[in-house]
């Protein structure tokens, strides 16, 4: 039986790059965007929500479930123990060198081997909440990837979006550099929002 403990960093890569590959699957994009539509389309087709408004709505909702995955996945205590921990170990490390004490660095070095290893603890254990993120995130951006309007569509309320310096641009568009508008939007709406809920729940950071 499979350590779920031991390998579960591992299993969890596995499924990072897994779903990464999906991407490039054309059916698997279009079979879960279209599974995706049934739950969310409504809200376009029906409730005649504009499309950068629904971006608005799910980029706060992968913000929220984002910030808890983390908050509940990730020992913030202990990570933050182990950077003091490394702070602590290069500024003796440096007085040692700077003193010529071979026999302290020696002592260091080993010290070092121990402090190594919690840092690849630690950088192991944001496999797992990346995997979960990835898993509620993917089918989302694939719905809006099926629902984006063709880049030749003219730019409406319903496909457009009005963006500073930039002015009114229609989703599919690229609006910075190679990054299309309905991606630049989505992830400031994200990164905002995820701001506000780290500091409401009091979730600690790297």
């Amino acid at each position: 039986m499979v350590d779920l403990k031991k390998h579960g960093p591992t299993i969890a890569l596995l499924f990072t790059l897994l779903v990464f590959f999906s991407y490039g699957i054309e059916w698997v994009r279009v079979t879960i965007g279209s599974m995706m539509n049934v739950i969310l389309g409504p809200f376009v087709d029906v409730l005649g929500v504009p499309f950068f408004v629904m971006i608005l709505i799910l980029s706060s909702i992968t913000g929220l479930y984002s910030s808890l995955v983390q908050k509940y996945t990730i020992d913030y205590e202990k990570m933050q123990e182990v950077q003091e921990r490394a702070r602590i170990f290069q500024r003796e490390f440096r007085e040692a060198q700077l003193a010529g004490d071979e026999k302290r660095i020696k002592k260091l070095q080993k010290k070092q081997e121990r402090m190594l290893q919690d840092q690849l603890d630690m950088s192991k254990q944001q496999f797992t909440p990346m995997a979960i993120i990835l898993l509620l995130t993917v089918p989302i951006l694939f719905w809006i990837l099926s629902r984006l309007p063709p880049i030749e569509a003219p730019t409406t309320i319903a496909s457009g979006i009005v963006m500073p310096f930039i002015g009114a641009v229609s989703l599919s568009w690229v609006a910075f550099w190679i990054i299309p508008a309905w991606i630049l939007w989505y992830t400031i709406c994200s990164l905002a929002i995820s701001q506000v809920i780290r500091k409401s729940l009091d979730i600690g950071g790297i």
